[in-house]
């Protein structure tokens, strides 16, 4: 992956639900290999934000780009037509998602969670795809557990597999929902400590997360949201240590 790879640029977006309005006119810039942590209180659209850069929500106004590319839409004079679905899938090769809740399939090995992809897009033969895996699981700190089942693993280390499948199509940018909000405490660090080697790798990594701690060590970048919208951007140790907003302050007495 060159360095390049993985600028996102959100722009004026907005997302509604009915009458409530998820997020209102988000505006945002994500560095190519950088590190961009989304904090702030429940229901406040980092999780709406996140699915939104991938096309699992529609946009109501605004658009998002990867590299200029425009995501879940094309367009043709000054308008944006929705792109038709095997498009978008197309689209959504190149941008990783880990889920809360792993979202491995059940009926499938470990292995096969993982090479199930890049053998059905045809973007690896099985046996490279079946060694790519094996230097993802290691990756991950799991090549032991190949042959596992995913209700043969625990919570953590279902998670870390998510987390392998995500990087197996080698994508330019991966997002996190929360990735360890599902898991007993305990568990929490062996998931944290993966996602600390990613931060290291150069990829473009959006992570929406509760884990303050984690957010200051591993952050290019803090998100702060508050009601659909960014209230303040910074450094860790700006945003952390030093923040500008009321919002922030509040938020920040309340979790640290």
């Amino acid at each position: 992956m060159t360095a390049s790879q993985g600028q996102i640029q959100v722009n004026h977006v907005v997302k509604q639900y009915g009458q409530h309005i998820a997020l209102n006119d988000v505006s945002l810039e994500v560095p190519a290999g950088s590190v961009t942590v989304i904090i702030g209180p429940s229901g406040s659209g980092k999780s709406t934000l996140l699915r939104t850069i991938n096309h699992l929500e529609k946009l109501d106004d605004g658009y998002i780009q990867i590299d200029g590319d425009f995501i879940g839409y094309r367009q043709k004079d000054d308008k944006l037509y929705e792109l038709k679905e095997k498009e978008i899938l197309e689209q959504r090769k190149s941008i990783g998602y880990v889920f809360q809740n792993f979202n491995l399939f059940p009926h499938l090995s470990v292995l096969q969670n993982i090479i199930e992809a890049p053998v059905a897009h045809k973007l690896l033969s099985k046996s490279d795809a079946i060694k790519k895996a094996e230097d993802l699981l290691a990756l991950v700190g799991l090549k032991e557990k190949i042959h596992a089942w995913p209700s043969e693993l625990s919570g953590g280390q279902q998670q870390r597999v998510a987390i392998a499948r995500a990087l197996a199509l080698d994508p330019k940018v991966i997002l996190f929902d929360e990735p360890t909000s599902a898991l007993d405490p305990e568990l929490v660090g062996e998931v944290l400590s993966v996602m600390k080697n990613l931060a290291g790798l150069g990829k473009t990594m959006v992570i929406v997360t509760h884990e303050i701690a984690f957010a200051r060590e591993v952050a290019d970048r803090i998100v702060f949201m508050d009601q659909g919208q960014i209230v303040e951007t910074g450094t860790a140790a700006e945003v952390l240590s030093s923040p500008v907003e009321i919002r922030t302050k509040k938020f920040l007495a309340s979790v640290l």
